[in-house]
């Protein structure tokens, strides 16, 4: 006789690396890329939300890998 386990749970499929800190100027975790709307609203969602959410995550990284200081920032040409 097989038995399944008392209690299972399906994980919502989930970004978020464990760094949760929203950048102040561009608003958005700089860890998983999403915002603080996005996050608090993430486990209400449907999937397809979700998954629409992640495709354009990576898009989003670019705002936070933007140079700070250093030379482009002395030279304004």
């Amino acid at each position: 006789m097989t038995t399944s386990p008392p209690w299972t749970r399906d994980e919502i499929e989930s970004p978020c690396v464990r760094i949760c800190v929203i950048h102040p100027a561009e608003k958005i975790c700089i860890g998983c890329y999403r915002t603080g709307d996005e996050i608090a609203r993430w486990s209400q969602m449907a999937p397809e939300d979700r998954r629409a959410i992640m495709s354009a995550l990576p898009g989003r990284a670019p705002r936070l890998q933007k140079r700070r200081g250093g030379r482009t920032a002395r030279h304004r040409g």
